[in-house]
């Protein structure tokens, strides 16, 4: 795995989700469906869709956290929890839930929030420890996997994003590696 650099795990960005910063959350979950079905079924499902500005240029991602909090409004109130990676106490979180009443019904008119949910108000915009050049080594991309705590890292060539390098993907590469050890 020393020579593997991460343009060989990577997905290219044309065999992943992507939509445009102005479509809705319906239109981004029919897209992640989409491509789901056109994607190489022994490798890992896509477990986000990338956003698109106008230009065909990546600026967000939509992960299945942000379509959770996206779907219960009351969550922006809690000082902007899309930063937030803390490991909170089962009280806490009652007590953030009963304080906010959170998710009292966010299922209620489910099909009409996800028509007007816009993606672009509940994506990630991925900081700059989330981008990784295509030429870097896999080892290194672990490392920066494990450190950032990311389940992907968006793969560039020069300033363009070319692909995405999935935690699961790694994974399977790993476990591949340890199957392969004489016991």
């Amino acid at each position: 795995m020393g020579q593997e650099k991460v343009k060989d795990l990577m997905v290219p960005l044309e065999d992943y989700a992507t939509v445009d910063q102005e479509a809705t959350l319906y239109q981004a979950i029919m897209a992640l469906e989409e491509t789901q079905k056109r994607f190489d079924q022994s490798r890992g499902k896509h477990r986000a869709v990338l956003v698109l500005d106008q230009k065909g240029q990546l600026i967000g991602k939509l992960d299945f956290l942000n379509v959770l909090r996206g779907l219960e409004p009351k969550y922006a109130a809690i000082d902007d929890l899309k930063e937030v990676r803390l490991n909170f106490t089962l009280d806490f979180i009652q007590s953030l839930i009963q304080k906010y009443s959170l998710w009292q019904q966010p299922l209620d008119d489910i099909c009409q929030k996800a028509l007007q949910i816009k993606v672009k108000d509940i994506m990630l915009t991925p900081s700059e420890g989330e981008f990784i050049s295509e030429e870097v080594s896999l080892n290194e991309a672990i490392h920066q996997l494990v450190l950032g705590r990311h389940q992907s890292l968006l793969v560039t060539s020069g300033k363009a994003v070319i692909g995405i390098l999935r935690l699961s993907d790694v994974f399977e590469k790993i476990a591949a590696l340890i199957k392969t050890c004489k016991i």
